[in-house]
């Protein structure tokens, strides 16, 4: 009885680690948002993208060199599978971007949130509870308060709507995957995945040095901070939360943004913006409500892997967010 009552309690800790990580999380995003905003207009975005994953990669090697050794298969397979994903998700919104605004990207990236529960009930057969749903549609409403003025549908729409796909599957890969593997080790093979697909976008030329030093601190900051810390954060939370209390929470960082910007002078608060600000931490606290948790759960029926890419157990995949009505998203 006793041994029983100190594993829940445990596991509400690690639960609570795992939100309070993830807050952490969006947080650092919405604050480097205006670190990255006037960096990137003197840098190709895939040029800034490659070297923030490569950076980070390499740094995350440093500090634990090890992690080569603990490399096996599995994980190896899982992170190039998460990585690709993260790759993918970022050209498809840097491409959109460019036939779309930034409140319309943003808001459309942030439609993973609805479309994680939608495709874990379609790939996994995932039940989930109406206050889960009351949650993901809240966050939605808050996510289109904070950051849309006005739509149309077009190419770049249609490309920036399969970013949030990609995110989506993002989510799910990692709680479906991440549990029982070493998080440092899959997010340093998931960021040099990354790195190599927006290396693509560079070709012929390859990418070009970041010019000036507010260039080079937005790489550094975005590469420690925002992706080699953000990322390993995300990966061992979701061992703890499942991929739709993460879609959720992760909604918090266009409030972030906001605050921020509103602190540094940047930017003004509108009534649509506080009310959307509102809505977002209101879905965030339905996504923690125990009816909520216990849906979000993978059912009594197991779920049907992902497909094996020629390693043992199933193969992974591995996030932009919103953003307020700025030129572009911060984690470019």
């Amino acid at each position: 009885m006793n041994r029983s009552f100190r594993l829940r309690k445990t596991r509400s800790t690690l639960q609570l680690g795992a939100v309070i990580g993830l807050l952490l999380v969006t947080a650092v995003w919405g604050a480097t948002f205006l670190v990255v905003k006037d960096a990137t207009v003197g840098t190709p975005v895939f040029s800034f993208l490659t070297w923030r994953f490569a950076i980070a990669a390499v740094v995350m090697l440093a500090v634990r060199p090890s992690v080569v050794r603990r490399l096996d298969r599995g994980t190896l397979g899982r992170g190039v599978g998460a990585g690709f994903l993260l790759g993918m998700a970022y050209i498809l919104q840097t491409l959109g971007l460019q036939h779309t605004s930034a409140a319309v990207s943003g808001f459309l990236t942030g439609l993973f949130v609805v479309l994680t529960p939608v495709l874990a009930r379609l790939l996994f057969r995932q039940h989930l509870s109406p206050l889960a749903w009351a949650a993901v549609l809240t966050a939605t409403a808050g996510l289109a308060l904070i950051t849309l003025n006005g739509v149309s549908f077009g190419s770049g729409e249609a490309l920036t709507l399969l970013c949030a796909v990609c995110f989506a599957l993002h989510l799910l890969a990692l709680g479906r995957w991440s549990p029982g593997r070493d998080a440092y080790a899959l997010t340093v093979v998931q960021l040099a995945t990354a790195s190599v697909m927006c290396l693509t976008g560079t070709l012929p030329r390859g990418p070009r040095l970041p010019e000036g030093g507010s260039a080079w601190t937005a790489v550094l900051v975005t590469a420690v901070l925002a992706s080699a810390f953000a990322y390993m954060v995300q990966t061992w939370a979701q061992k703890q939360v499942t991929a739709t209390q993460t879609a959720v929470i992760l909604t918090m960082e266009p409030v972030f943004a906001g605050l921020f910007a509103v602190l540094a002078g940047g930017e003004r608060l509108t009534v649509s913006t506080l009310a959307g600000g509102a809505l977002v931490v209101a879905a965030m606290f339905l996504a923690e409500v125990p009816g909520a948790k216990a849906a979000g759960r993978w059912g009594a029926r197991k779920a049907p892997d992902l497909p094996d890419l020629g390693v043992p157990g199933p193969v992974p995949w591995s996030k932009v967010c919103p953003r307020q009505d700025s030129n572009l998203r911060h984690r470019l």
